[in-house]
């Protein structure tokens, strides 16, 4: 099959050892990224099967209009940027595999890593010294301040287990199902939302980005928090309601930011005003990215070019039309 994989920016996948399990197909691997259609379209005329890496490139009905040789989107987890409704009307199959019951520990380390690096000024530290000089401030211990869980799912379970390491008690907060899952773990529940936000030095954000909870934490849950605390997120950018991070860390509630995800990515901007802003802490979406977790996720992307190509796809999106012609 002639197989285009898109946006692996920094060339990566190639070096990978399941990189080999496209051995026998036609492959292209796209370094940059692109948003303008007629261009994707151009690059992508003679792919029948294009695989996405997360979530870079929307798949659009315009998009997939100007693929007729197209015969399979191959990615692995939530795929809210593909239309999948487009895609079984251009009988186009989606294979992503969900990963049910697998969290990504990358992404919980990276997200222990930053409430690490918030709470004792790593960065700023560094900084400092690579300047000529010492000690910029006085950090804060993590033994003993709650750990605030928005969303409790597989990978807030795993930095669960990381706070007790740490002797931080966990709190939870979101979904009815959320709450009862963080109980049944034994951990604690506030009586309220506000109490959630009010409780917690720091918080972090472990929800999908779905209609549904897009801007879920809103200004109000953002000026509940003290001036002292931390918000952390390796989830999505639009969790938040749109301006309230930055008007909330201006405000000095919360006190600080680390974060993974924005709203324009790949975010080059260098004046951009959350990036920019001095209570701040960045990584550029790399929550994901280590060799370990790339070499599985795409091993099961590439497994299912494989699978399609001898007549079994799996892990359909849209399985009505698997056998039409």
């Amino acid at each position: 099959m002639k197989v285009h994989i898109l946006d692996d920016w920094f060339d990566t996948l190639r070096a990978l050892p399941s990189f080999a399990k496209l051995d026998g197909h036609d492959v292209t691997v796209w370094t940059d990224h692109v948003a303008d259609v007629d261009i994707l379209a151009d690059r992508l005329a003679a792919a029948e099967a294009l695989v996405l890496f997360r979530e870079r490139t929307p798949v659009t009905a315009a998009l997939l209009d100007r693929l007729p040789g197209l015969r399979l989107i191959s990615q692995r987890g939530p795929y809210p940027h593909v239309d999948v409704a487009a895609c079984t009307a251009r009988g186009v199959l989606v294979s992503s595999n969900m990963s049910a019951g697998l969290p990504s520990y990358a992404a919980a380390e990276l997200t222990w890593g930053l409430i690490l690096a918030a709470m004792r000024q790593i960065p700023q530290q560094m900084q400092s010294l690579r300047a000529g000089n010492w000690q910029m401030g006085v950090g804060r211990t993590l033994r003993g301040r709650p750990l605030g869980l928005f969303g409790y799912g597989r990978i807030a379970g795993v930095v669960a287990g990381y706070a007790r390491a740490f002797g931080m008690p966990v709190h939870v907060w979101g979904s009815e199902a959320a709450r009862e899952r963080a109980q049944a773990d034994g951990l604690f529940v506030p009586d309220s939302r506000e109490a959630f936000f009010v409780g917690c030095d720091v918080i972090s954000l472990h929800v999908k980005l779905t209609p549904e909870t897009r801007g879920i934490v809103t200004a109000a849950d953002l000026g509940a928090m003290h001036p002292g605390s931390v918000l952390v997120n390796t989830s999505r950018s639009g969790l938040i309601a749109a301006g309230a991070l930055l008007d909330g860390l201006n405000a000095g509630r919360p006190g600080m930011a680390a974060l993974d995800v924005f709203d324009t990515e790949p975010l080059t901007n260098v004046a951009d005003p959350l990036m920019s802003h001095p209570n701040v802490i960045c990584t550029p979406h790399i929550g994901y990215v280590t060799e370990d977790e790339l070499d599985m996720q795409f091993g099961d992307i590439y497994d299912q070019i494989n699978a399609y190509a001898k007549g079994a796809p799996i892990h359909l999106a849209n399985p009505e039309i698997h056998g039409k012609s």
